[in-house]
C-alpha cells in the first residue's frame, strides 16, 4: 500500500504528474487544479469566459447521455479517443464553446483525460480548472490562497504528458517566489517549462497527443489552446457544476 504523501510546514505547491498517482496524495489537504491542455480545460475555461452558466463534468458516456432525459435545456458534449461522440451536440473542441453556442447555458461533458481526472479529485478543499488561456488569473488567484495546491496532469489515459506538465511548470514558475515549498514534481515541471517556454506552439508539436489530433484533422484545435491570457475567468466546482469564479 503506497504512503500517503506528507505535507510539509508552510504552503507547498506540488504536481501530480497523472491521475494514476492521485491515490499518493492527501487530496483534501489541497486545493487541486485540473489541467488537460488538449482539449478539455482549455474549452472549460473558454466556455465560462463565453457566458455559460454551467458546464456539468461526468465520468461516463452514459452519465452525459442521461441528462437527455431531464427535460432541461442541457448541451451535451461527449469525446472519446480525440473524437465526438456519435449522438451528441459536441466534443470538448474549444471553437464548440463561443459565446453563440453556449452563453446562458449549461454544458454536460464528458472526455477520456480531464474529467477522469477532475472525479478522482473531488475530496480536494476547491477544484479549479487550469489552462494557458488563463494562465496568469489563475496565477494570481493561486497566489492569494492560504492553502496548499495540487496541480493534477489528466495525462493520456493515465499516462504522463508533455503538454499538461509544461502547463504545471508555467504555474509554478509564477508560484515559486512566493515561498511554496515544492516537491520534485514541481521542480521537474518547471525545469521543463524552462526548456519549452521560448517557443511553447513548437515545443508542443512533438506531443503524442498533438500528434493524435493532427491525424483527426484538429490541428487549429492545438494552436488555440496554446494561447496565453485569452480569458480571466477561472472556474470553480460547486457541488456537480464547474461555474466562474466570483
Amino acid at each position: 500500500m503506497s504512503k500517503n504523501i506528507e505535507q510539509q510546514a508552510g504552503r507547498s505547491a506540488h504536481v501530480c504528474l497523472t491521475p494514476a498517482l492521485i491515490p499518493l496524495y492527501k487530496v483534501e489537504e489541497y486545493i487541486v487544479v485540473i489541467i488537460d491542455i488538449f482539449r478539455a480545460t482549455s474549452s472549460i475555461c473558454y466556455g465560462i469566459e463565453n457566458g455559460a452558466e454551467a458546464i456539468i463534468p461526468v465520468s461516463q458516456v452514459e452519465e452525459c447521455s442521461a441528462y437527455r432525459e431531464k427535460g432541461l435545456d442541457y448541451l451535451l458534449a461527449a469525446e472519446r479517443d480525440g473524437k465526438v461522440v456519435d449522438g451528441f451536440d459536441f466534443g470538448n473542441s474549444p471553437f464548440s464553446y463561443t459565446a453563440e453556442k453556449v452563453a446562458g447555458k449549461t454544458v454536460v461533458l464528458t472526455t477520456t483525460n480531464g474529467t477522469h481526472a477532475l472525479h478522482l479529485s473531488r475530496s480536494a478543499k476547491k477544484i479549479v480548472i487550469g489552462s494557458f488561456l488563463n494562465l496568469t488569473a489563475l496565477s494570481a488567484w493561486l497566489k492569494t490562497q492560504h492553502e496548499n495546491i495540487l496541480l493534477v496532469c489528466a495525462g493520456w489515459k493515465n499516462n504522463f504528458n508533455l503538454e499538461d506538465t509544461l502547463f504545471a511548470g508555467a504555474v509554478i514558475e509564477q508560484l515559486k517566489a512566493e515561498g511554496f515549498e515544492l516537491d520534485d514534481a514541481a521542480i521537474a515541471a518547471n525545469d521543463l517549462f524552462q526548456l519549452g517556454k521560448g517557443d511553447i506552439d513548437e515545443y508542443l508539436k512533438k506531443t503524442s497527443h498533438g500528434e493524435r489530433m493532427k491525424k483527426l484533422g484538429i490541428e487549429k484545435d492545438i494552436t488555440f489552446c496554446l494561447q496565453v491570457d485569452i480569458t480571466t475567468a477561472i472556474p470553480v466546482l460547486q457541488g456537480e457544476r464547474l461555474v466562474k469564479l466570483v
